[in-house]
């Protein structure tokens, strides 16, 4: 990666300036061609590389090739586009725009920093700290104050990211290193305002490692990310199984079907890009084909994922990779009215940071460039070596290694919460209670999942809870397995040990050996009706019916997740581990059959035990408990058949709702309609009518789908001004409550009412989003029964 600032995979003739070690103007040494390498081996590498092969060989070399004068407009342009795609990251990913909800002051809940000594700053000094954070990314734009400028930004990023373990992922941690980066660069050499007021900056080389660095750190995130996808799951086409069902892939499925779509073009597509693209954007012949697949790839990956910034951070990293020159290019070709407010067009000129002297010449290098080569191949190393790092850090591994961030296993690993049960038990009472799990990220994570115990344990005394004990039930499937236990259900994290250097003693295996089974599954899910679901469930085989009695687990229909399976699994690793479940009274025709194995169920009202063998089955009486263990001594498989009859009953309800009021607006309903039917043709009730539940619920239902409808049939201009107008009333959201709490910190806080009318003015979104009903589509979130 050293060299590819020249070009490297064509001869060309070098910038002034940029002389393979000589100063500009010098004369070539006398009997030696120009264009002439050390035979032709180091001719070719020079065409293929932009650098001799022997200029690696001796560290001096090493040195003189990685400060060679480079032009710095490629560089300027990355830094120009980086900072204004992180200033308008600030209010979206970064939070601004609801900073209030997160850091509200007095809100009593747990939070889940990197280092345990960090804490939120009071709300309004959260605000200082994002309008610091906000100024920085636009001074890194424009080259103001640069350095300042970097640190502004910087300091408040990391803290930010470190604060917040859950929302951590792989494109905020690059945000943080290319900012950590380009502080160390000479990005204001080209395009700046800095160079401007300074003149020895002005459109200067910068050396070669300025620009190795970055396309070090962009070809690890593209070949770490690639080798991360040649695990059997993602091969296999598991771990974005549904994602070929967007509209994106529709000319894909023209000629292929959506498993080999998925297959192919998703899973295999993204394999092969991610493993060459850092190698084909290096080299000049095949830079042009690079440049469109990532630029496909990224504007798919925009419009598939919610992940704010990360595409054009990715686009805008491709210029890195292109003659260092282009921006000069493509200003040259500007009107020459324009040409006065764009950077230069001229040629670059020397920097005293560069290396101009002799070829052959071991002086001439100073003490900070020797440190810089050092610094740029440590670094490198650095950021090869973390990604394999989590055999160091084993108290942060689970079913995946690591802290989800700088692994690169970007989309590799797919999780599906089917259920999360907190349970409490009160120390000196025995008294057993439970807590509504939230949404976030700390229930797929050992560490969180202790620092979340830890948490509770000091917020329930408050509550008459005294030595509570904190008891977690997590399920969840990974790659369209089976659902799983996570944790030990047994085990009292508020006592359990944990260490960062250390595996976590109760965290429960993944059953790998039953991921054959996801074929099975999908035959089994094919084979069902609209109308029935199914449940399958492995569990570990347990020696016992004993132990502590859990909660009552209900569930029943479809969760928001709109997943048509739902997979189980049980692990009693010692006795009394068991799966005890609650059939809903709303689920009609609920049975069990047994896969593979031999399990044994109580009914525990009836009082009576059935032990069923593979093939068996039995039918499950709603509303009661039952208890279903594990008798043979491999892991069982089983699983549940059963409709939501409460929710079949309203779908009928409902189509004959639609059907009438069909027939009324088209004259064949010759029967007037009762008096709280007529809502249904946009008829206010009469009074003293109470409204029927089921014609509410087709109303709503009419909004969601008139208003999917609307937004399906859309134009082009119409789409772009609902997604200008949400940011709109984001970023202006953001800067009111900037403005507020900086004033508060200005001038004290007013009056609690003329705060609340403030709030409330920045709260406003316009009269059309206002009148606008609630409740569309079905959310993506995690399911939670």
């Amino acid at each position: 990666m050293a060299a590819a600032a020249e070009g490297p995979a064509r001869r060309r003739r070098p910038e002034r300036g940029e002389g393979a070690g000589r100063p500009p103007g010098s004369p070539h040494p006398p009997g030696r061609d120009p264009g002439a390498g050390a035979g032709a081996g180091a001719g070719l590498a020079r065409r293929l590389l932009g650098f001799e092969l022997r200029d690696l060989a001796r560290w001096h070399r090493f040195v003189r090739l990685l400060h060679r004068p480079t032009d710095s407009a490629a560089l300027g342009a990355f830094r120009g586009a980086f900072g204004l795609l992180m200033a308008l990251d600030v209010p979206q990913e970064r939070g601004l725009g609801h900073l209030d909800q997160r850091f509200l002051d007095g809100l009593e809940v747990c939070r889940f920093p990197l280092l345990p000594f960090l804490q939120p700053l009071p709300l309004d000094w959260m605000y200082l700290l994002y309008t610091v954070m906000f100024l920085g990314a636009l001074g890194i734009m424009a080259g103001c104050c640069y350095r300042l400028s970097c640190v502004a930004f910087l300091g408040p990023y990391w803290y930010l990211l470190l604060l917040d373990k859950t929302s951590w992922n792989n494109h905020s941690y690059l945000y943080g290193l290319l900012a950590f980066q380009l502080a160390l660069l000479g990005a204001d050499r080209y395009g700046s305002l800095d160079g401007l007021l300074r003149p020895q900056k002005r459109n200067a080389h910068v050396p070669l490692w300025n620009y190795t660095l970055l396309r070090a750190q962009i070809f690890i995130v593209y070949f770490i990310a690639g080798l991360k996808k040649l695990d059997a799951d993602w091969v296999g086409g598991y771990s974005m199984s549904s994602l070929a069902r967007h509209w994106l892939f529709s000319p894909f499925r023209l000629v292929l079907s959506e498993e080999m779509t998925s297959l192919l073009v998703v899973h295999g597509g993204g394999l092969v890009l991610d493993l060459s693209a850092g190698f084909l954007l290096f080299f000049d012949a095949t830079r042009p084909i690079a440049l469109f697949f990532v630029t496909y790839f990224h504007c798919m990956n925009s419009q598939l994922f919610s992940i704010g910034m990360f595409p054009y951070t990715m686009l805008a990293s491709s210029g890195l990779f292109c003659h260092p020159s282009w921006p000069r290019h493509l200003c040259a070709r500007c009107p020459p009215w324009l040409r006065g407010v764009l950077p230069s067009t001229q040629p670059p000129r020397p920097s005293p940071d560069c290396h101009y002297g002799g070829r052959r010449a071991r002086g001439g290098l100073r003490p900070r460039q020797h440190l810089a080569a050092a610094f740029t191949l440590l670094y490198v190393l650095e950021q090869l070596f973390l990604p394999y790092s989590h055999f160091i850090t084993q108290g942060y591994n689970n079913w995946t290694n690591g802290l989800y961030g700088y692994s690169w296993d970007m989309m590799v690993h797919s999780r599906f919460h089917q259920h999360v049960k907190i349970t409490y038990r009160d120390g000196l009472t025995g008294e057993v209670g439970y807590l509504k799990p939230g949404s976030r990220r700390w229930k797929d994570h050992a560490d969180m999942l202790k620092q979340y115990s830890t948490c509770l344990s000091h917020l329930l005394p408050r509550y008459n809870v005294s030595q509570p004990q904190i008891y977690f039930d997590v399920w969840v499937s990974i790659n369209d397995r089976f659902q799983q236990r996570l944790v030990d259900p047994r085990v009292d994290l508020v006592r359990a040990p944990w260490s960062p250097w250390s595996p976590t003693p109760w965290l429960l295996p993944l059953l790998l050996e039953l991921s054959p089974w996801r074929e099975r599954l999908q035959e089994l899910e094919s084979q069902l009706n609209g109308h029935t679901d199914a449940v399958f469930i492995a569990d570990f085989p347990g020696t016992g019916f004993g132990g502590r009695r859990g909660g009552p687990w209900v569930w029943g229909g479809t969760p928001s997740g709109g997943h048509p399976l739902f997979f189980f699994f049980s692990s009693p690793l010692s006795p009394g581990l068991h799966l005890e479940n609650f059939v809903s009274e709303d689920l009609g025709n609920t049975s069990l059959r047994v896969l593979r194995g031999e399990v044994l169920v109580e009914l525990v009202e009836q009082h009576q035990n059935r032990s069923l063998r593979e093939g068996e089955g039995m039918q499950l009486p709603a509303g009661q408990y039952h208890k279903v263990h594990t008798v043979s001594p491999e892991p069982s498989c089983y699983m549940y058949l059963y409709v939501n009859t409460t929710a079949l009953a309203l779908e009928k309800n409902l189509t004959r709702l639609q059907e009438l009021r069909e027939r009324v607006r088209n004259g064949t309903e010759t029967e007037p309609l009762p008096p709280e039917l007529r809502p249904i043709l946009g008829e206010p009730p009469p009074a003293g009518t109470a409204a029927d539940p089921v014609v509410t619920a087709f109303l709503r239902r009419q909004r969601r789908l008139e208003e999917q409808n609307r937004r399906r049939e859309a134009s082009l201009a119409q789409r772009l001004h609902r997604f200008l107008r949400k940011k709109f009333y984001l970023f202006r959201r953001s800067a009111l409550m900037t403005c507020i709490s900086l004033r508060n910190l200005a001038l004290g806080r007013p009056p609690l009412q003329q705060l609340a009318q403030e709030v409330a003015f920045a709260n406003w979104r316009g009269e059309e989003e206002e009148a606008r009903p609630e409740g569309g589509g079905g959310g993506q979130g995690d399911p939670e029964l």
